[in-house]
């Protein structure tokens, strides 16, 4: 940004935008790409938004088309833009997590003490044809506001190291329609613990077979779970795709310490009190499996 240029009274800056599409959102680089039609009216003509206008959470912007109509003693500009978006990601509920999608416009050149937005809030804001595949558009809601920037910009003469710009901001609320992807990616996990689970009704002269199915469950639920964290970004929460999966863990694991109990039964010429042992802790580990997922995947639907 420019060293501030200050004004006696701020100018307003009536602005407003409709949303064509919302597209290439990538969870993995924390990014989506915007397109938009974008108009401002005022009467100062320094303002300039064709060179001044900026984007904050822009990666890129594109300006496709603009016009200028500066009629009447008034500017009215209509620009289309398509903006690479950065953003964080709400990834605790993933896959049924809400985002906020979130742009905001600034002049680059002009702080609040010169120009103020004011929302044109008339009309629909985006194309109510558009979808986001696998998303629903919630809510959007337009506001305006100050951003204060600690930092004077280099201006010795400002008193105090901060600088305020006003801006125009346009948050959009999406929810995913999230069953299919969820057992897309945790149909395997739940296979392997059922693999496991098996376990308990092999004889017990097979126990080579009880244990040696349990770790290759054990390795399949680990191989899924590095899959699944390749589409996500690094987070530091414990999130629903570590909650399953890690319980999932501890689940095969209890089978394989039930599975050496009985073995240990067995050498102990307890057969029918090892068999008794295996039933009990196949339906006892069943419930407790299913009723702890249903419990954390609900939590996850009402976020």
């Amino acid at each position: 940004m420019a060293i501030p240029v200050h004004a006696q009274q701020p100018d307003t800056v009536y602005s407003g935008v409709y949303i064509t599409s919302i597209h290439d959102i990538n969870f993995k680089d924390k990014e989506y790409t915007v397109t938009m039609w974008l108009w401002l009216r005022y009467k100062n003509k320094k303002f300039d938004f064709l060179q001044n206008l900026e984007v904050p959470q822009a990666k890129t912007v594109t300006r496709s088309f603009s016009t200028v109509d500066s009629s009447d003693n008034k500017i009215y500009m209509l620009m289309k833009l398509q903006c690479v978006m950065k953003d964080s990601w709400a990834t605790e509920n993933f896959p049924f997590d809400q985002q906020k999608l979130r742009f905001s416009i600034e002049n680059s050149q002009f702080d609040s003490k010169s120009l103020v937005f004011a929302a044109d809030t008339a009309g629909k804001h985006f194309d109510p044809k558009f979808t986001l595949r696998g998303w629903n558009v919630d809510s959007l809601n337009i506001s305006t506001g100050i951003k204060k920037y600690e930092t004077a910009f280099g201006d010795q003469s400002l008193k105090k190291p901060h600088t305020e710009y006003s801006n125009y901001k346009m948050v959009m609320v999406i929810g995913r329609n999230a069953f299919g992807l969820f057992w897309k990616m945790f149909l395997g996990m739940y296979v392997a613990f059922m693999i496991a689970y098996m376990c308990f009704y092999i004889h017990a002269d097979s126990i080579d077979s009880r244990f040696g199915l349990s770790v290759g469950a054990l390795f399949a639920v680990v191989g899924n779970k590095y899959i699944v964290d390749a589409t996500l970004p690094e987070s530091t929460s414990f999130t629903l795709v570590d909650t399953l999966h890690g319980l999932t863990l501890m689940f095969i694991l209890c089978v394989i310490i039930c599975n050496t109990f009985s073995l240990k039964l067995i050498k102990h010429n307890q057969a029918e009190r090892g068999r008794k042992f295996d039933f009990v802790c196949a339906q006892a580990l069943l419930t407790a499996y299913i009723v702890l997922n249903v419990i954390f995947v609900y939590g996850a639907t009402r976020g």
